[in-house]
């Protein structure tokens, strides 16, 4: 049993509590976060996951993605459960549970535990008190160019206005920082992967703006008049500038919206919707930030190429996990546009790529073997685009039952990107397409299919995904990954994918594909693709080579050309 548990434990009767709950997430409600506390106490490092600490036993409930994982990290002092069967779990059947209401919304309570427990609010954090949090920076938030963004700040504000009066509404409150970043068209660097600002708006029906943040983050963009002094709350004033304002209706973002912010705006004010229309708004990309993110896919491109290259052709040289997702990170480095992972690279060989989401360092890595298949699932933030990737490659004749596998895994990445948008416009419909040659093998994934991508911002953003249950439409200037996959555990892992945009062009709606890398042809059965899947690689390929080869040394460019 871990010192952190036991001490947490110890506080239990002080709080009249049977068992305190700790989330992945901060109080912004951000995937990916300088602030851990579920690491803390657990050990576990998936972006996403809830813990549930009892008197005598810990509990700790994570998604697909992590089964491998948590196991590794966790089972040790945790008892590790499905994600899903946190739903009015009966193990807490009755229990007090503490939780810090800073980190929660009213949805995740009522959906995960109203049925079968208590829930006790607790406002000092447990976690912190135990290991307190790190230094928190101060870096200044920045604007973004009409150039760079394509729209400007008013008239998205002019959308908002438009969607409160519509709703008969006279306040939304953006709580998610991905939110208020695209409404603003203001960054900041509070993410480890993400140019996050960490800061809230209120936008009023007749488009009075205030931003909640730290007064010292915001002086460059009061300077630069995107907001004015005027408009900017300092989060410690929240409670007294709400009860301020004048008006009836308030509406909120359920997602990111917690109880703690929430108590304070319904002491008010009705809550008449609790729906953020932001995420939708910039979930439709504008032709500039298309074009951007074009752009940015060339130049990741070529470092990707590049480092597929140079790792299959280091011959008898031995090299480690890290060492390679170092040297693909070296190749990054050389664009001058580049700026930071998107998130932490995944570089799995051999059974680690089984782990969906493996992150391997110093301590765990293991040395690449000839015969292991390689597993790279990488990305980028650069001025101005993200990108995510995923390519699967070998470094010898593969067994014909991986490339079994292998190729079907494709079939299903190739049916995604041929969709027809006018049939299948749905996540959930698109999902049966990729999975439906594994399927046939009684195969499948423990993940969805594809996610959001922001522009330069996070790189799972929603509402859109392909997934087995997402029923949001997928419209012109939606960007989404490409992404099936198969993991046999203790033995390989599989996963191509691509980000591709929507493209409408007179009434044809399509996926182009915007990651420009080439897909490992020694693990292709070409016997079971048709003809039109040979089709589409051929002129997949093509389009890389006529786009970056120019970017490729010789030895690079010959090697490229023998994919078309």
């Amino acid at each position: 049993m871990s010192k952190k548990i036991q001490i947490l434990r110890s506080k239990f009767k002080k709080h009249n509590i049977d068992g305190y709950i700790v989330p992945k997430n901060d109080d912004y409600f951000t995937e990916y976060s300088n602030i851990n506390r579920l690491k803390i106490i657990s050990n576990f490092s998936g972006s996403a996951g809830i813990a549930i600490i009892l008197k005598n036993k810990n509990y700790l409930f994570t998604d697909g993605r992590y089964t491998i994982q948590s196991q590794l990290e966790s089972g040790k002092n945790f008892t590790i459960i499905n994600y899903d069967e946190i739903i009015n779990c009966k193990l807490f059947k009755n229990l007090v549970l503490g939780i810090d209401p800073k980190l929660f919304t009213y949805n995740q309570i009522i959906k995960f535990f109203k049925k079968n427990n208590k829930i006790k609010f607790i406002n000092k954090n447990l976690i912190d008190e135990i290991e307190s949090k790190k230094n928190i920076n101060n870096f200044q938030f920045f604007s973004l160019n009409r150039n760079i963004v394509g729209e400007s700040s008013s008239s998205k504000i002019n959308k908002i206005s438009s969607y409160l009066k519509k709703n008969k509404s006279d306040y939304l409150f953006i709580s998610a920082p991905e939110n208020v970043a695209w409404i603003l068209n203001i960054r900041g660097k509070d993410g480890p992967n993400s140019p996050i600002p960490n800061s809230r708006l209120i936008i009023s029906k007749s488009k009075k703006v205030f931003l909640i943040s730290k007064i010292q983050k915001v002086k460059k963009i009061i300077k630069e008049k995107i907001i004015n002094s005027n408009e900017l709350i300092d989060i410690n004033d929240f409670p007294k500038k709400i009860q301020k304002l004048k008006g009836n209706n308030f509406i909120i973002d359920e997602k990111s919206c917690s109880i703690y912010f929430e108590d304070i705006i319904s002491s008010k004010f009705r809550i008449s919707k609790r729906e953020d229309p932001t995420y939708l708004l910039k979930a439709v990309k504008n032709r500039i930030e298309i074009k951007n993110m074009i752009d940015t896919h060339i130049l990741d491109g070529v470092a990707l190429t590049k480092f597929i290259y140079w790792i299959k052709n280091i011959n008898k040289k031995k090299i480690t996990e890290v060492q390679a997702q170092n040297k693909l990170e070296s190749f990054r480095k050389l664009n001058k546009a580049y700026l930071y992972p998107s998130f932490d690279t995944i570089a799995g060989s051999g059974a680690n790529g089984a782990i969906v989401h493996y992150r391997a360092n110093k301590k765990n890595c293991k040395t690449i073997k000839k015969k292991d298949i390689f597993l790279c699932d990488s990305g980028g933030q650069y001025k101005y685009g993200t990108t995510d990737v995923t390519r699967t490659v070998c470094f010898s004749k593969p067994k014909p039952y991986i490339k079994d596998i292998f190729t079907k895994v494709l079939k299903g990445h190739i049916a995604v990107a041929n969709t027809n948008l006018k049939k299948d416009y749905i996540g959930k419909k698109i999902d049966i397409r990729a999975r439906k040659f594994l399927k046939k093998s009684n195969l499948d994934y423990a993940h969805g299919t594809g996610h959001g991508v922001g522009f330069f911002l996070n790189v799972h953003e929603g509402p859109h995904a392909i997934s087995k249950y997402n029923e949001v439409k997928i419209q012109e200037g939606m960007i989404l990954s490409n992404e099936p996959g198969y993991y046999k555990k203790d033995n390989f892992g599989i996963r191509i994918e691509n980000l591709v945009f929507v493209k409408k062009i007179n009434k044809n709606i399509f996926f182009e594909n915007l990651t420009l890398v080439p897909i490992e042809k020694e693990l292709i059965n070409y016997k079971i693709l048709t003809s039109l899947e040979k089709d589409y690689l051929f002129k997949y390929h093509l389009n890389i080579y006529s786009k970056i080869s120019k970017y490729l040394n010789f030895k690079e460019r010959k090697w490229l050309a023998s994919f078309i």
